[in-house]
């Protein structure tokens, strides 16, 4: 029986789940606990292993020590990494709560965002852009499911630009508040843009803070001012 090939598996599989534990911030803390306490046990059984091949060694041909001693440092690194990333999450926790508390405060505030994401509220909507110098520049209204449902051709002026949309159709029709995509290109190129929108909540998903927008939602992190 060698303690080597016994535990180069343990040790493996232990820093597999330190790095697996380290990409959830919500579960990082408990499953770093359950993966120290197993990699504990793991280290108990190896330390019992070690204690009886030592006493049943061969006089005239001892173990490596390099071997075991190579086994302990191994254990020792895993633990730190284990620990390391449970701190790690419990920092991250705190700062998306912390940023949870940020979005909040926001509601009822009328911030621009970047992200294509065009929010409908109380039938109108917003978008401003930049543009180089005067030219006709293109807009394009997409519903949820890939639709075209408006298109405009602006005559923007150099510099500071901004559109509002009503919420009708093409052919004149009201459509109903909620999530649309939109585009703003001049001449076949992309304008940079922000849609302009009320937040109305905010909550965190899958460890993201998500502004709310009526029924559209829209990444934190994509808030660029607040109007």
């Amino acid at each position: 029986m060698t303690i080597s090939n016994t535990y180069s598996s343990t040790i493996a599989a232990a820093n597999a789940s330190a790095t697996a534990n380290a990409a959830s911030s919500n579960t990082a803390t408990a499953n770093s606990a359950n993966t120290l306490a197993s990699l504990a046990g793991n280290f108990n059984d190896f330390l019992s292993l070690l204690t009886t091949q030592l006493q049943n060694q061969d006089p005239t041909a001892p173990m490596d020590t390099n071997q075991f001693t190579s086994q302990l440092v191994q254990f020792t690194g895993v633990a730190e990494q284990i620990n390391t990333n449970a701190t790690l999450g419990q920092i991250l926790t705190s700062a998306q709560t912390q940023q949870l508390g940020q979005a909040s405060s926001l509601v009822g505030t009328q911030v621009s965002f970047t992200g294509g994401t065009l929010p409908l509220q109380n039938g109108a909507a917003q978008v401003n852009f930049q543009t180089p110098s005067a030219e006709p520049v293109q807009i394009a209204v997409v519903n949820s499911s890939g639709a075209t449902v408006q298109t405009q051709t602006v005559n923007a002026t150099a510099g500071a630009n901004s559109w509002s949309w009503n919420g009708t159709d093409s052919n004149g029709t009201q459509l109903p508040d909620g999530a649309y995509t939109v585009a703003v290109t001049a001449n076949g190129a992309t304008v940079p843009f922000q849609s302009v929108g009320t937040v109305t909540g905010a909550e965190q998903v899958n460890q993201a803070v998500q502004l709310q927008f009526g029924n559209s939602m829209v990444p934190y992190s994509q808030v660029v001012s607040l109007k």
